[in-house]
């Protein structure tokens, strides 16, 4: 088998499914398996999979293990060549795998490898490819300069080496996963990926950031101005630097301090409100009852265009592929407050978010 694609789950029944139409439509052509991990959800997601996905390897686990021992849990499953890590609240192109393994094979020494993500608005997460957080380099995204987090130096839509990538997707021979030993269990959320990453390039391998591939990640990275990530970050920061760098005194300072200064921080979770004067639902079907539920003006068309300012666009995965709906998503101009939802594939409901701090909202109709 080629490719086996871990999906940890908890209580996101909603946007897995949208995840799972994707990437089942992602690996068509290719000999793969899909392995949901759930860690103890206490909404409809597990019979929701076994309904609508039977071919879908589902683990139900009788309590939340965290991040990396449900991932690690799913590998012990797996049975292709490659792993995808994946979350749950992502949307993938058609083409995504079968690109990404054309890519994968004209560089030697390749560790991870990944793909360029989206948020729910189709702004570029930056956490897509970023630098080793050196106790430096911590102490200054702590001061709000990300520059050094963040890789710049290699654009958005290009391919380069990466030093870090984001546990939301990232794929990696089965082999090298094990080589490095897999997520350590000792982060229960947050860090595991930074874990990883350092460690496959410790290895002496490369990891490869590849841009012209692009996905959903609607939960996008926390800013420090939210003082929960902000003590998480800075937890798992601890543990990084205890298992890879010296212990030092500064280096010691520099999380504590980062710790007591996270409850300074005020809190911005919520949902931002973006300005909705019309829907506009890209379909070739009207689906009379979203015009009810939005009670402004709404049309039906079949063509993405450049839409007018304070619009909220409707994508029905029914008549776009997901190559189309994020290809749309990406290339709405940003400053017109265009916002997104999306109509799963045999569905009863639209779902999106306007923000990257949250998992975003879900409406029946």
């Amino acid at each position: 088998m080629k490719l086996s694609i871990i999906i940890l789950n908890y209580n996101v029944r909603y946007f897995l499914e949208l995840c799972l139409q994707s990437v089942e439509a992602a690996i068509q052509n290719l000999d793969a398996e899909i392995i949901v991990v759930d860690n103890n959800s206490s909404d409809e997601s597990c019979t929701m999979v076994k309904q609508n996905f039977p071919k879908v390897k589902l683990i139900e686990n009788s309590e939340n293990l965290g991040f990396s021992k449900g991932n690690n849990i799913g590998v012990q499953h797996a049975k292709g060549e490659y792993l995808c890590i994946l979350n749950p609240d992502t949307v993938v192109p058609e083409d995504c795998f079968t690109e990404l393994f054309e890519f994968s094979e004209i560089k030697n020494d390749l560790g991870l490898f990944a793909c360029r993500l989206i948020d729910g608005t189709g702004s570029f997460l930056p956490e897509s490819k970023r630098h080793i957080p050196t106790p430096k380099v911590a102490i200054k995204k702590m001061l709000g300069f990300t520059k050094s987090y963040y890789v710049t130096d290699v654009e958005e839509n290009s391919t380069g080496i990466v030093p870090i990538l984001v546990g939301a997707f990232m794929m990696v021979k089965t082999s090298i996963y094990k080589q490095v030993q897999g997520f350590d269990e000792d982060y229960f959320m947050y860090g595991e990926d930074i874990d990883l990453s350092y460690k496959v390039t410790k290895a002496g391998y490369d990891n490869m950031y590849y841009g012209p591939i692009q996905a959903i990640h609607f939960k996008g990275e926390s800013t420090l101005k939210d003082s929960i990530y902000a003590k998480r970050f800075y937890g798992a920061m601890q543990i990084f630097y205890q298992k890879h760098f010296k212990s030092s005194v500064l280096t010691k300072t520099i999380v504590n301090l980062g710790i007591k200064l996270a409850k300074l921080f005020k809190d911005n979770t919520s949902v931002e409100k973006m300005p909705v004067d019309r829907y506009v639902l890209i379909s070739d079907k009207n689906y009379p009852k979203l015009a009810e539920i939005f009670k402004k003006p709404f049309r039906v068309q079949t063509k993405t265009e450049v839409f007018e300012a304070n619009t909220q666009v409707v994508l029905d995965a029914n008549y776009l592929s997901f190559k189309q709906i994020i290809t749309c998503m990406s290339t709405s101009e940003k400053n017109r407050n265009i916002s997104f939802k999306i109509i799963p594939k045999n569905s009863n409901f639209i779902l999106g978010s306007n923000s990257s701090k949250n998992r975003g909202e879900v409406i029946h109709f």
